[in-house]
């Protein structure tokens, strides 16, 4: 009723009277509705008729906090403290105001002042431990969480907040103690289940995560996270039929995500059903095209049957998406030499090489497509700068002989020839393969068998 009167006096003008009591519930509905400007405006009617109230002042201080209006808030708040000095609020409020100037160990010791004065310590704990968190100080955090946890075990914030500080301190163990000891106290509980199962997998008993998800789940049937780690948790185990089971369940449950999509997928490929994991691949690109990974899930089971048409289609598609990812331009390269397309193989290669990718395959796969285009000078170059980081590679010394040869500097080809026979002999079968002509001269011939003999 305080409500629709208060609503009706700022549609009319008219100015009611409400009692203390009535002015705070308003404000407080303002405030938790999101509703600031009229939280305002009850504030500033609220203390022309009740001028003195110290809580219609702690109400503004809120308000000038909201706003960022820091100063006001802590010269309000020094009125305040004269005049009730033991106020909790007050402390809470001043502490609020450290913390959005980045100054969290001052806020900690204000908020244990707090503490001294307030009978409802959980929402003062709740605030210290979140200031211990902006510190990094997961131990504190994790014990003022804890308390919260004690006195209300239905806290799943806080409890979620105790097992985030175990987790950044690589505490699992502990983190299962502290959960089994609370389903112990409340075994009905689908959060802590999920959360001890989560404990089991970091650990990778997969057997003992796989029975708390079990919980969660049968706990509350609708637990969509409980279902998704369960499923993740089956696949750990190579029981693929049932990890797509409980992948389903949440399709069922909620909206299709390209996350379970891509998953049933992946299941569904490693049960070498492969009509089904293309089907669930589109499923998570039709839902979020801009998810890359799908994509190129597709790329690669097209891939790995040799539909290369359609595996150039869904690589481009990537690449679009996430072009600055190089395992994607290997693929590229990879797609383009089977398709005959060279010149695009060796964009693909050079993209790679851009984009700090100097592995040695690489480079030996942007060379030899050069020198299959004939462009020796340029598979001579990239060769050189192979080197300089590949020092002692029989696949390097072989390749810089065969181009030496052919570019008509048989100095430096029997050079880098001796050294290639001196790392690996055996190795010199690059020569007949990439470069014939160079392989069956004469003079390499008596090289490779006066070496032979030499070495025998």
């Amino acid at each position: 009723m305080s409500l629709l009167k208060f609503e009706s006096m700022l549609k009319t003008n008219a100015v009611y009277f409400f009692d203390l009591v009535e002015f705070e519930e308003i404000i407080i509905h303002y405030l938790d509705a999101g509703k600031h400007a009229l939280a305002k405006k009850a504030v500033k009617l609220g203390l022309q008729q009740h001028p003195a109230s110290v809580d219609l002042k702690l109400l503004q201080v809120e308000i000038y906090v909201f706003e960022d209006e820091l100063d006001k808030a802590s010269m309000l708040l020094k009125i305040i403290e004269r005049l009730e000095p033991n106020n909790d609020e007050v402390f809470i409020q001043k502490a609020t105001i450290s913390s959005k100037k980045g100054n969290h160990k001052e806020a900690i010791e204000l908020f244990k002042k707090a503490l001294t004065f307030t009978d409802d310590k959980v929402d003062v704990w709740s605030l210290l431990g979140m200031e211990y968190l902006y510190l990094d100080d997961f131990k504190n955090a994790r014990l003022t969480f804890a308390k919260c946890v004690h006195v209300d075990f239905e806290d799943y914030s806080a409890l979620y907040n105790v097992i985030y500080c175990f987790d950044m301190e690589k505490e699992h163990e502990e983190a299962i103690l502290y959960l089994n000891g609370y389903v112990d106290i409340n075994p009905y509980c689908e959060v802590a289940w999920h959360q001890l199962g989560r404990q089991y997998f970091i650990l990778e008993n997969y057997e003992k995560a796989l029975n708390a998800f079990d919980y969660a789940v049968i706990i509350d049937e609708s637990f969509i996270g409980g279902y998704l780690e369960k499923a993740k948790t089956l696949e750990q185990l190579e029981r693929y039929k049932e990890a797509i089971d409980n992948y389903l369940i949440t399709l069922e449950l909620d909206d299709a995500t390209a996350f379970v999509c891509i998953r049933v997928g992946e299941c569904y490929e490693k049960l070498e059903n492969f009509e089904q994991a293309i089907s669930f691949y589109k499923k998570a690109v039709h839902e979020d095209p801009l998810l890359d990974k799908g994509w190129m899930m597709l790329t690669n089971i097209y891939y790995q049957h040799e539909n290369y048409q359609k595996a150039s289609y869904y690589i481009s598609k990537a690449l679009k998406i996430e072009e600055d990812n190089v395992l994607y331009w290997r693929r590229y390269s990879e797609i383009n030499l089977k398709l005959n397309f060279y010149e695009e193989a060796v964009t693909g290669f050079e993209k790679c090489l851009g984009l700090n990718d100097d592995a040695l395959e690489i480079y030996i796969g942007l060379i030899d497509v050069l020198s299959f285009l004939g462009e020796f000078t340029d598979a001579l170059n990239a060769l050189i700068k192979a080197q300089r980081i590949y020092k002692d590679s029989a696949e390097i010394e072989y390749r810089l002989a065969g181009l030496f040869f052919i570019l008509n500097k048989e100095k430096y080809g029997y050079n880098h020839l001796i050294l290639g026979l001196k790392i690996d002999y055996d190795y010199n079968i690059v020569l007949k393969e990439l470069y014939p002509i160079v392989f069956e001269n004469e003079k390499v011939q008596k090289l490779l068998i006066d070496y032979k003999k030499a070495t025998e």
